[in-house]
């Protein structure tokens, strides 16, 4: 479990930014705006962030959801952590607006979000975290 001071930062990628268009996928159609925030696999580990493999389907506060803000005030709102590398990992992948794909999305859109552009995410508690445009 993350504890308060917790961080990490992660470099923005096309697919981060756009994710319901930029897809090596054929399950679903375009969806413009989605965005997430990956979680590094040496990260998810050292602070147990889980996805529904873990929680057995279950939101929990502080495994697989997170409540956040952003630093410059853009942005409030429910992050869960889903998806894994390989079928049955209980460790996630990614940080996505819990059941709405494009609450990250609006917020890269409001920030002027680029390739290449850092995000700190800095644990408050364990089921607190603040996002940061570096």
């Amino acid at each position: 479990m993350a504890n308060a001071g917790d961080t990490f930062t992660v470099e923005l990628n096309q697919a981060q930014l756009e994710w319901g268009t930029f897809r090596f996928t054929g399950s679903r159609g375009l969806r413009y705006g989605e965005g997430y925030l990956k979680i590094p696999k040496p990260v998810a580990l050292n602070l147990q962030l889980f996805n529904g493999n873990h929680t057995n389907g279950y939101d929990i506060l502080g495994e697989n959801i997170f409540h956040a803000t952003s630093a410059d005030g853009l942005f409030t709102g429910t992050l869960r952590s889903e998806g894994c590398s390989n079928a049955g990992d209980p460790y996630a992948k990614q940080f996505a607006g819990d059941k709405d794909l494009m609450a990250l999305g609006y917020w890269y859109s409001q920030i002027n979000a680029q390739i290449g552009d850092l995000i700190r995410v800095t644990f408050t508690s364990p089921a607190d975290v603040v996002l940061e445009k570096l």
